[in-house]
C-alpha cells in the first residue's frame, strides 16, 4: 500500500513539475451564470423557492433532517435539536422545524 502512495506522490510531482503554473487558471468564473440567472425577473433566488416550504412541525426534540424524500437528491443527515422557540433551520437545505406542542397546534 505504501508502495502504491509513493508512485501516486511521484506521478504528481512528476506532473506538476512539467506545467507551468501560470499557465493554470484557477479561477473559474461562475459570476457570468450566477448573473445571467440573477437577472430573470420570473426566476425566484434559493432562499425565496426554500422560504415559501412550510415550517415542519413534528412530535421529538430531535429531528433527522437528509433534505427531503429522496435520499439520493439529499443530503448528510443533519440532526437537529428543536429546544429553542424559533422553528430551527437545517444548515444543508434550509428547511425548517418546530416542535409541536401536546395540543397539536405550535
Amino acid at each position: 500500500m505504501l508502495a502504491g502512495s509513493v508512485m501516486l506522490a511521484i506521478l504528481v510531482a512528476s506532473y506538476l513539475s512539467c506545467v507551468d503554473p501560470l499557465q493554470i487558471d484557477c479561477n473559474i468564473d461562475n459570476d457570468d451564470h450566477t448573473a445571467k440567472w440573477m437577472q430573470s425577473t420570473d426566476k425566484k433566488s434559493p432562499m425565496e423557492l426554500i422560504s415559501e416550504v412550510p415550517v415542519i412541525e413534528v412530535d421529538a426534540r430531535v429531528v433527522a433532517c437528509e433534505g427531503g424524500r429522496d435520499p439520493a437528491l439529499g443530503h448528510p443527515i443533519e440532526y437537529i435539536c428543536l429546544d429553542g422557540d424559533h422553528p430551527a433551520v437545517c444548515k444543508y437545505c434550509g428547511l425548517r422545524y418546530s416542535l409541536r406542542d401536546a395540543h397539536g397546534h405550535h
